[in-house]
């Protein structure tokens, strides 16, 4: 097929300093996604320590309540940009144009416009502490995002859009590129499985992202034009916000999943030394999935008080998309089946990316189901269930990834060793910090709190303990790449 990108040089030969630059050539894009992903990973991390020495012991210690929230947020949000961003944008961007044989992306200025709106979209959240801070959570609910005249939560506002805008340029450009520049001969049968989890994310952006840009909008002229859209008072609905915000951030949490499954499907042939089990089951599964997403919102919504009748059609819905989700899980399961595996580090985050996102899907079945949601809703459980999710299957998926591709991104390998203790101390880590989240859940402790009963002191000690590993696997990453990429091993 003709590139639509014919003319188009990537540039070459100016080392590091092309990242700090407009630089259009994917593989540069790719780079910077990454780079800039690690960036925020790092940052959040750092609150979610600050949050967990807040909670080691009952009681407000050395920060006081808006502090607290604050931090949350900073957290909450900086954590859903890595997860959107890493793997779809870095590791996308640097590796799907290999894939279909494409020069470039469709659009290389937007694809590079696309990241550099992120940079001040994170100056703008880092800013929103100094300005009255936050105090919503990272869902930013109406009407309490509306009330206030801080600058800090239109400072978050308007970086949440930042990221919007950038999330439906890079839609538009995978799509494109996917559709119009696969090499001449490469069917939609012989795309690569990575590839597919990618276009399938990148549908999900296009259409849902400027739903919840719009709401963020709407948000900001009840804030600043006096407008009426959320306010109960005034003829406006809360629950309208709630609707259009979960109607793009269910959907999301895809575009943060899907990627991560794409990677680990690449991944396990090679260290299975086989091919991919039910490769046409596991792309038609990712289209399935894309379209069955964006009907299951309502799930996170029953007890906000919306009408009774949804309850059903949402909770059917829901259990439906955990049917090609499973499709996709059972392609892993069968290509490990009877493999003679390499247990190389990829390999390993693969593994344990299946092992965690294992116990966030089981767990999501008593959430999705109103009768028990009533209970578990917004305790401690979600928060278990949804970094099972997230950090256990996107985060590692990532890892997987980044592990995988890294000697093609910079042309040196990572230390073996390292990268093996990075995985053990993570997924340990990892584990022995949020399971115990499961069970403090159902005993009905509240999430987004910043205290909590004194008898539950030990198990927050041991959280908090636990918390400690993860940070130690992220300094042995961050050891890692540093010394790799001076003095690693030539690819």
């Amino acid at each position: 097929m003709r590139s639509w990108a014919a003319g188009h040089e990537p540039s070459a030969g100016r080392g590091a300093l092309r990242y700090l630059t407009f630089d259009t050539d994917h593989k540069a894009v790719g780079v910077q996604y990454t780079a800039a992903a690690l960036g925020v990973f790092l940052f959040s991390g750092v609150m979610a320590l600050a949050m967990r020495l807040e909670l080691s012991r009952s009681g407000m210690g050395w920060l006081s309540s808006e502090q607290y929230y604050t931090i949350m947020t900073l957290h909450g949000i900086g954590m859903v940009v890595v997860a959107l961003i890493a793997t779809a944008g870095g590791i996308g961007n640097f590796v799907v144009p290999l894939q279909l044989g494409a020069r470039d992306m469709a659009f290389p200025r937007m694809n590079a416009l696309s990241f550099w709106l992120l940079p001040p979209a994170v100056l703008l959240l880092l800013a929103s502490p100094f300005f009255g801070g936050l105090d919503f959570g990272w869902t930013a609910y109406a009407p309490l995002s509306v009330l206030g005249s801080t600058l800090g939560k239109q400072l978050f506002l308007l970086a949440f859009v930042t990221v919007g805008f950038s999330s439906i340029f890079s839609g538009v450009n995978f799509v494109a590129t996917a559709l119009a520049l696969r090499a001449r001969g490469m069917g939609w049968s012989r795309l690569p499985i990575f590839s597919w989890s990618i276009l399938a994310t990148a549908v999900i952006q296009l259409i849902g992202t400027s739903v919840v840009a719009a709401s963020l909008i709407m948000v900001t002229f009840d804030r600043v034009l006096h407008t009426t859209f959320f306010d109960p008072s005034l003829g406006g609905s809360a629950l309208l916000y709630q609707h259009l915000f979960w109607f793009y951030s269910h959907p999301a949490v895809y575009i943060m999943i899907l990627p991560a499954f794409g990677a680990v499907l690449e991944i396990l042939p090679v260290f299975c030394r086989k091919p991919l089990f039910a490769y046409r089951l596991a792309a038609g599964a990712f289209l399935a999935i894309t379209a069955l997403s964006f009907v299951v919102w309502a799930h996170h919504m029953f007890t906000s008080g919306m009408w009774m009748l949804l309850k059903l059609p949402f909770m059917v819905n829901t259990e439906l998309i955990s049917i090609p989700t499973g499709v996709v899980f059972l392609a892993a399961l069968g290509t490990l089946w009877r493999a003679k595996m390499r247990l190389d580090s990829p390999m390993l985050w693969a593994l344990a990316m299946i092992l965690n996102f294992l116990i966030g899907g089981l767990t999501g079945i008593p959430l999705a189901d109103a009768p028990t949601d009533l209970h578990l809703h917004d305790t401690w459980f979600v928060v278990a269930h949804f970094h099972f999710t997230i950090m256990g299957g996107a985060v590692f998926g990532f890892f997987a990834a980044f592990n995988y591709w890294f000697p093609k991104m910079t042309g040196r390998r990572l230390d073996e060793t390292l990268s093996k203790v990075q995985a053990g101390l993570m997924f340990i880590g990892f584990n022995a910090t949020f399971l115990p989240m499961f069970w403090l859940g159902t005993l009905g402790l509240r999430r987004q709190v910043s205290d909590f009963p004194a008898w539950m002191d030990p198990v927050q000690t041991f959280i908090s303990a636990a918390a400690l590993l993860i940070a130690a696997s992220a300094l042995v990453f961050l050891y890692n790449v540093v010394r790799s990429l001076k003095d690693g091993r030539a690819a």
